[in-house]
């Protein structure tokens, strides 16, 4: 039903089997527990960079933590209308939450094949998906401190037999692997909580803390007695290399988000005025009003009108009166007007 998931991960741990085997042996604990290893290192490593987007977009997400909890206030009445603009603030600063979920999400399919697999791994079986008999003999002979590493606490005395180990070779060789795998759970979990903001914590976020602080480790603990010592293994280098990678990627983020800060206070420096500096700002002045000119007044006054046609010279009349106009000269008006006022 889900080879799609069984083949794949059965084809990585036989390749790293095969590699490790040509230096530990063929049937060698060591071979097949590195080969575990390196599975998850493998898939890990394929999903780093999804990872990377993971906490980045975290990140922004407690930036306009203080916008949500507006929103949570404003529309606490309203939760569709509050999914709505959650949804649409969201998609301004470029987050996706189920970004965020995707290597989780990849991991449980990877987890679920990976625990089949193993539990596969029985006496008398002549394959395994990608491995044949012969590699299933191996596994099966592979000694991992007198315990197998199909073997498991609770596993029936019947099954037990058959792989000629006890139970108590099982328990002490397991119960370690359980306590460091919890262990790891736990640091893992609190380096995360000590990397968010305190302003963005929820009444939700509080109760997520306390899983991932207390309960998860605890799951691996209890559930180390139902699981396998290979699932197991895997388990402890899967935290492992979570906590390695949230030390390696906070702090190149850190170093991005400090680049960052930087460039901006080196800009506003640039612009920024020297101590002691005067502004050079310059005063803007009051535009000066023109006012018109005596010459521009009489210009005006004199012109004469383009719609009126020019006067006809007028040839000089017996009475005196009419005459042509030179400039400079008194006109014949001007002269009867004289004449009038001496008469007078």
């Amino acid at each position: 039903m889900l080879d799609f998931i069984y083949y794949p991960v059965s084809f990585i741990m036989w390749c790293w089997h095969w590699v490790f085997g040509h230096v530990f042996g063929e049937s060698s604990a060591i071979a097949w527990a590195l080969s575990i290893v390196f599975l998850v290192f493998t898939l890990r490593a394929i999903m780093f960079k999804p990872t990377v987007k993971q906490v980045r977009s975290m990140r922004k997400m407690q930036e306009f933590a203080p916008e949500i909890k507006k929103l949570q206030k404003k529309y606490a009445n309203d939760r569709q209308k509050q999914a709505q603009e959650m949804q649409k603030l969201q998609a301004e600063h470029g987050v996706s939450p189920l970004g965020g979920c995707l290597p989780m999400l990849l991991q449980i399919p990877v987890f679920i094949g990976l625990f089949h697999v193993l539990r596969e791994f029985k006496p008398g079986k002549t394959e395994n998906y990608f491995f044949d008999e012969r590699g299933v003999t191996s596994y099966i002979d592979a000694n991992l401190f007198g315990a197998r590493l199909s073997n498991w606490i609770t596993q029936p005395a019947t099954e037990l037999a058959h792989f000629g180990v006890t139970r108590t070779t099982v328990v002490l060789v397991a119960i370690p692997l359980m306590l460091l795998a919890s262990a790891l759970t736990h640091l893992t979990a609190r380096h995360s909580v000590s990397r968010q903001n305190p302003e963005a914590a929820t009444s939700q976020t509080a109760i997520m803390n306390k899983l991932t602080l207390y309960i998860f480790p605890l799951g691996v603990l209890l559930g180390g007695f139902f699981f396998p010592i290979g699932l197991i293994m895997y388990w402890l280098s899967n935290n492992s290399w979570t906590l390695w990678q949230q030390r390696f990627v906070y702090k190149k983020v850190d170093a991005e988000e400090a680049a960052k800060k930087a460039e901006v206070q080196e800009k506003r420096a640039a612009t920024a005025p020297k101590p002691g500096q005067k502004p050079t700002q310059q005063k803007k002045r009051p535009a000066a009003k023109v006012e018109p000119s005596d010459t521009d007044t009489t210009s005006d006054t004199t012109a004469p009108d383009s719609t009126t046609p020019p006067a006809k010279p007028t040839q000089p009349g017996g009475n005196g009166t009419g005459g042509t106009q030179i400039p400079g000269l008194i006109s014949d008006r001007s002269r009867s007007k004289k004449s009038g006022r001496k008469n007078r």
